[in-house]
């Protein structure tokens, strides 16, 4: 039977202090929070890949940026993509490509393109 993990409160974020190897602090479900030795704390999901079963974490952010309460969302977001059996690294990744290629696709952009290749001849 998995153990449970008693869930961090903000107060104990704020005391965690930097020790000379990373460690980490977890709050249960799969979301940890990394604390580097120059006192970085970065919010991570640890999960399982949903088709080759392989275990790998996926960033939300820094610790004073990205709230408990906010870290706690996007984790249970990841888990829904989980049980969609769609991986949340993909998923992200395949939705900033999108965006990119959005706000690459006006006129503006490919004036200025065409503009550079005719400088080029």
């Amino acid at each position: 039977m998995a153990r449970t993990t008693k869930p961090l409160t903000d107060t104990e974020i704020k005391k965690a202090k930097p020790k000379d190897k990373i460690y980490t602090l977890s709050d249960g479900h799969g979301l940890q929070l990394r604390i580097k030795p120059n006192g970085s704390k970065m919010w991570l999901f640890d999960y399982l890949k949903p088709h080759t079963k392989k275990r790998t974490c996926l960033s939300f952010g820094l610790y004073p940026a990205l709230s408990l309460a906010e870290a706690r969302s996007k984790r249970d977001e990841a888990k829904k993509l989980l049980i969609k059996d769609v991986d949340p690294k993909e998923f992200r990744d395949e939705r900033k490509f999108l965006n990119e290629v959005a706000q690459n696709n006006t006129l503006e952009h490919i004036a200025a393109a065409g503009l550079k290749l005719r400088n080029l001849w």
